[in-house]
């Protein structure tokens, strides 16, 4: 009975010191489970932290973000704004352009009409010259022959005189003759310094083409309606008078060329 109660006690003990180290080796395993949960509590803590950090830093980028399309929004706001504001400025520009195109033709259409005037004018102007020594020089002749040589009366006064001389023609645009001189007038449209010595060609000749006058003094009288200053000093200098239009007539631009005359 006693070696059966101590077989029993022996196992019991035995039974015990098992299940102790089974229930220390599920310690242990309990204990490093805890522990590595707590160390993956502590990583994912970590982490979660992180992440929210990261999360606010995504947050702030966003705000940011939702600042820049608001500003871009904005902006593409003020671009319309522009832009509607240039396509009306273009449609101004167009309608001045088109203003512009129809005052340039209405303005080619009246420089037209001005050039067609304007040549008729001239072509008027061309055949009143033709007339020049008629219509005005020789209605002046006489005048200056009287206030100037004191001529009251002359003796011949004629406007596109001809005579024969050595077989050919000689032609005075207006000729007046007095007592004591004769007055021989060339008119030209314009002056120029070869129609002074080409009066002193023909005062030469006048002698052999009107002997009856040899004895009378010859002064030439060159005519134009504006001659130019020089031309009068050049004529001046060699004893030829100079008509040009005054106010309403012919007047002598140089009677001190008499003095000058031979």
């Amino acid at each position: 009975m006693s070696a059966v109660l101590e077989h029993r006690v022996d196992r019991l003990e035995d039974a015990l010191e098992a299940f102790t180290r089974s229930v220390g080796v599920e310690f242990n395993k309990a204990y490093n489970g805890q522990v590595r949960l707590q160390q993956e509590m502590l990583a994912f803590k970590e982490e979660m932290r992180a992440f929210k950090g990261e999360m606010g830093v995504f947050k702030d980028e966003m705000g940011a973000f939702k600042d820049e399309m608001s500003a871009f929004k904005d902006e593409m706001g003020s671009f319309k704004d522009e832009m509607s504001a240039f396509k009306e400025e273009m449609k101004d520009f167009k309608d001045e352009m088109l203003d512009f195109k129809n005052e340039s033709l209405r303005y080619r259409e009246e420089a037209e009409r001005d050039r067609k005037s304007m040549n008729r004018q001239w072509g008027e102007l061309a055949n009143r010259l033709g007339t020049l020594v008629e219509d005005i020089v020789a209605p002046s002749l006489p005048r200056v022959a009287r206030d100037l040589l004191g001529c009251p009366q002359p003796d011949l006064f004629g406007v596109r005189l001809r005579r024969r001389f050595n077989g050919d023609s000689r032609e005075y645009d207006a000729l007046l003759v007095c007592p004591g001189f004769v007055l021989i007038n060339q008119t030209k449209s314009r002056l120029i310094s070869a129609n002074v010595d080409e009066v002193l060609r023909v005062l030469a000749e006048f002698p052999e083409v009107f002997p009856e006058f040899a004895d009378r003094r010859l002064i030439g009288v060159l005519a134009s309606l504006y001659p130019d200053q020089s031309i009068v000093t050049y004529a001046t200098s060699k004893g030829v008078l100079v008509m040009g239009m005054g106010d309403e007539t012919m007047d002598v631009l140089n009677p001190s060329a008499l003095g000058t005359a031979d």
